[in-house]
């Protein structure tokens, strides 16, 4: 990890799979300040009124114990891949208006990698850095503590 500063007036996204606060950075590289410009928030209704399909099954053979031979479907999963989707969307919306719009990422490592992947070429060049953490249940305060600290 570089010591890079967090650029002013950049957007600074802390989010998880189900949260996403778009903050910008009003504060100096070193000393940031952060405003919330936008907050997302996927609300996930319980695995029952997501799905009720049970896997299916590939036989019963001798010895299996009745197991199903294919996976339960992960339905909370689906929806934080889906609202990861949301997420990129807004930001590739966001960068395409202003050209030389800077963007932090600051997720927990599988939502990190879900972004990253999701993220066009046209929004990767956005991206200037991103940090490996879940703040999304922090306030603003100290998620600006922790920045000031960690770099990028």
């Amino acid at each position: 990890m570089t010591e890079t500063p967090i650029p002013h007036n950049s957007i600074v996204v802390v989010g998880d799979g189900r949260k996403a606060l778009f903050l910008r950075n009003d504060g100096s590289p070193l000393h940031p300040k952060l405003s919330v410009v936008r907050l997302l928030e996927h609300e996930a209704p319980p695995t029952r009124e997501l799905g009720s399909d049970r896997p299916g099954r590939l036989g019963n053979p001798a010895g299996s114990g009745g197991r199903s031979a294919i996976e339960q479907t992960d339905w909370h999963q689906l929806e934080e891949s889906r609202f990861a989707q949301t997420v990129t969307q807004t930001l590739a919306r966001a960068a395409s208006a202003n050209p030389a719009l800077q963007i932090v990422l600051v997720a927990p490592p599988k939502t990190l990698g879900e972004l990253r992947s999701l993220a066009h070429k046209s929004l990767q060049t956005h991206i200037v850095g991103e940090i490996t953490r879940d703040l999304t249940s922090h306030p603003i305060a100290h998620i600006e503590e922790i920045l000031a600290v960690e770099r990028l």
